[in-house]
């Protein structure tokens, strides 16, 4: 029988909804004098935010000091993100402390307003459909290559696999180069960035001299540096290229405000978003197939009857409707980009309740995608329950692994094309047998990181 979504019980906002002003701060867990729930959300964010949840769809706590309200129905996800878009803004830490320190700073991810709207609207030219479509074939071949290098009964760290496979295939893609022995620079950036953004210290300036800090003022130093090695080597080649730098190239050429600094931190917010969510993907989903034999026999036997076995082309992605299936249940069960953070500029009346003006507004896909109201059996792996038009059925904001509204991820098309090339490429190669227990741990960070490797046998 066709799982069908249950329904809410949580009234859906009206437009008769009092002043801000004579609204009542949102209740929620109490946490501990002066941390408030710092600990209890840096050592479990998916049960923390399941315990918050019992406080209802609006929920208050204070991390490090500050006031949190956490948005757990899709209702009031699609008001934060879309219908009042405007009165939230992007927040990834404050002014003197944020998670990304003092990098990127005047990327796509970080950049506001009228910054943001001209980086967006350069930026879209390289994932129009028509350019995604293109990148198939080298998806696929570097994905073949990967896989070809396995060895029968090798134990792999999947995630140290997939992110040297992603960010091989990002480069040759959007940036038609090799990364070569440059990705370990990039490999150290991502693991400081995240091991910022997962300590209580990323509420505190990136200058302090503290062993993180550290670590990420020299990695992320590294990082420029290869960048700027980038530019110049494209600056100085004779040969014109259709990719991402040289579109940000040709518009500095062109008289487009576009400054040196800026094109550095694009580079560096590709390098690291750009390969990291979709190797986590693939990783969660290598995982989950391992335990779930019976679910990837059933891949592998899609990709038999649609490809003969072969890497799929991009005729064969419509057909295959199971692993896309399982994609989807992957994005569900394990968002890499676990939660979505906003800050209120003025006072927001949400769900009934007052969200003050500089309240830090927290939207956890992890949350939302577990709730037992919109998915039956929620913790489990089903990528079956996709099939029938259920996603259809679902309220709007109940799934929403790339965000939502005028600043949902510009790569997502990128990455869904991504995630449904290489997986059934490395299915049709090798199975696997995992040396890591189902349920995982995990840390919070930029993205959602397991807390220990996850590891796996391959058999070819």
């Amino acid at each position: 029988m066709a799982e069908t979504a249950p329904q809410s019980e949580t009234e859906t906002p009206t437009e008769e909804t009092p002043a801000p002003a004579d609204l009542p701060i949102a209740p929620g867990p109490d946490g501990v004098p002066v941390l408030g729930s710092t600990l209890a959300l840096f050592r479990d964010p998916i049960e923390f935010m399941e315990v918050a949840s019992t406080h209802g769809d609006v929920v208050s706590y204070r991390v490090a000091g500050q006031r949190f309200t956490a948005v757990l129905h899709p209702d009031y996800v699609e008001q934060v993100l879309v219908r009042d878009h405007d009165r939230f803004r992007r927040w990834t830490g404050d002014e003197r402390a944020s998670v990304f320190g003092d990098y990127a700073q005047e990327g796509l991810v970080l950049s506001e307003g009228e910054q943001w709207q001209r980086q967006r609207q350069l930026l879209q030219r390289a994932f129009t459909p028509e350019k995604i479509e293109g990148y198939v074939e080298k998806m696929a071949s570097e994905a073949e290559s990967r896989v070809a290098d396995w060895s029968d009964g090798q134990r792999l760290d999947l995630q140290s696999e997939m992110s040297s496979l992603t960010l091989r295939l990002l480069c040759r893609t959007l940036f038609d180069l090799d990364i070569d022995e440059r990705g370990d620079a990039v490999a150290r950036a991502a693991t400081a960035l995240n091991a910022r953004a997962g300590s209580v210290l990323s509420f505190f300036p990136a200058w302090l001299p503290t062993p993180t800090n550290r670590r990420l003022h020299d990695a992320m130093g590294d990082l420029e540096a290869v960048c700027a090695d980038l530019i110049a080597e494209r600056q100085a080649g004779a040969t014109e290229r259709d990719d991402l730098l040289s579109l940000l190239l040709a518009a500095r050429a062109d008289g487009a405000e576009m400054s040196e600094r800026e094109i550095v931190d694009q580079l560096v917010t590709f390098l690291f978003a750009g390969h990291e969510t979709t190797a986590l993907a693939l990783t969660y989903a290598c995982h989950a197939l391992g335990h779930h034999p019976e679910r990837f026999r059933r891949l592998r036997e899609e990709v038999e009857s649609v490809t003969g076995g072969d890497p799929p082309t991009l005729r064969d992605l419509p057909e295959l409707d199971y692993t896309e299936q399982v994609v989807k249940e992957t994005l569900r069960l394990y968002p890499p980009a676990y939660a979505v953070f906003r800050e209120a500029t003025e006072d927001v009346a949400v769900g009934g309740y007052r969200v003050p003006e500089g309240t830090k507004v927290s939207v956890p896909q992890v949350r939302v995608h577990r709730d037992a109201r919109f998915y039956d059996d929620p913790r489990t792996f089903r990528p079956e329950r996709w099939a029938d038009g259920f996603e259809q059925r679902l309220p709007d904001y109940a799934y929403f692994p790339f965000g939502g509204g005028p600043r949902h991820c510009i790569g997502m098309r990128f990455a869904m094309m991504e995630l449904k090339t290489v997986l059934p490429t490395v299915a049709a190669a090798v199975e696997f047998d995992p040396v890591t227990d189902e349920n995982l741990a995990f840390e919070t960070g930029i993205t959602l990181q397991p807390a220990d490797p996850v590891e796996t046998r391959v058999r070819r």
